[in-house]
């Protein structure tokens, strides 16, 4: 009779709506999976709503996936593992994860230990409270190296929010809580993670975006995927994101603008040329001014046709792309072993 009464509470376990669910993208990260669900399970033991955890292995070349499928059929856990094909980068990782989310609510973390799982129950909570669509972790107390990462990160952090016009102090942190409806409204490309409140103020507010101190650890196993180089890349990405915040739905207008400018400036130098030429009689053929202002009147027909030809792109992107920007090779929920 006990045994009936187990299972029947089992089942209805499982039928329950999942409120929460936990996406960590990981790449070679086989000594810190394990510890890694352990903390979570940890962190999550008080929750009072079902919630799911969704790896992402994002084409590990270790014993990653491996390590990670030992705990497939845990008690208390509800985990999916998708397997990527290859290594897609961190935001496809992610993007394939908030697609297989189920919750309501989606939080995200690194796999490296960095992120401490004991603050989403409160970043939950106080997403909630605030009545927010989006929870930005904010490591006040980072454990990272000063000149390689805290330096680069400060600065960035003040460009994106000098240029975005979302203050946070910490848009790098992996560890967020959104809501799954304006979350699931944002396609994820590129290397493009680390501006995702950006993009989320695309969608709702600045208002409903807010920041949470949150505790940051030390690397403990492995090593860092990200190096010095990763600033050059932030800075060509922020000029994308500076584009498509503004320019996304109407390109033509940024290269028309840009193409009209260069038309006027031509133009107001073939009139005086004209003048200087047919009125004042002066020799203008072996003039450097009539070399810039043939070459500004091409470049302003050029951005106009290619702003016309951005339009038509633009509207062919929003009818036709449904495609996503990652391949799953399996994934694993402890069905396939039934």
């Amino acid at each position: 009779m006990q045994t009936t009464v187990d299972s029947r509470q089992g089942l209805v376990e499982a039928m329950r709506p999942v409120e929460l669910s936990l996406v960590v993208p990981v790449f070679n990260e086989e000594e810190s999976v394990g510890p890694l669900i352990d903390r979570i399970c940890l962190a999550m033991t008080g929750y009072p709503d079902h919630w799911e955890l969704i790896l992402i292995d994002d084409g590990s070349t270790d014993a990653t996936l491996t390590n990670a499928r030992k705990n497939i059929g845990r008690e208390g856990l509800v985990l999916r593992i998708v397997e990527l094909q290859r290594n897609f980068g961190q935001t496809a990782a992610m993007q394939a994860g908030i697609d297989a989310a189920t919750g309501r609510l989606i939080a995200t973390m690194d796999g490296d230990l960095q992120n401490d799982p004991k603050d989403i129950p409160s970043m939950v909570a106080e997403l909630e409270r605030r009545q927010l669509d989006l929870l930005v972790g904010w490591r006040r107390n980072r454990q990272d190296g000063l000149l390689l990462r805290k330096i680069p990160s400060w600065c960035a952090n003040y460009l994106i929010g000098r240029i975005t016009g979302v203050k946070l102090h910490d848009y790098g942190c992996s560890l967020k809580i959104y809501r799954a409806s304006i979350i699931k409204q944002v396609k994820l490309m590129g290397e493009m993670h680390r501006f995702i409140p950006a993009w989320v103020a695309g969608v709702v507010p600045s208002s409903r975006i807010g920041e949470m101190v949150v505790t940051h650890h030390a690397r403990q196993h492995g090593q860092s995927k990200y190096g010095i180089s990763r600033t050059f890349r932030v800075i060509l990405d922020l000029l994308s994101v500076m584009f498509f915040m503004r320019y996304k739905a109407r390109p033509g207008h940024f290269f028309g603008s840009l193409g009209l400018g260069l038309g006027a400036i031509s133009a107001l130098i073939m009139l005086y040329l004209f003048v200087d030429k047919f009125i004042l009689g002066n020799d203008i053929g072996t003039r450097p001014m009539l070399m810039v202002g043939v070459v500004f009147m091409l470049s302003s027909v050029q951005l106009i046709t290619t702003g016309i030809l951005a339009e038509m792109i633009a509207r062919t992107y929003y009818r036709d792309d449904t495609s996503p920007n990652y391949i799953v090779r399996q994934v694993f929920d402890g069905s396939e072993n039934a």
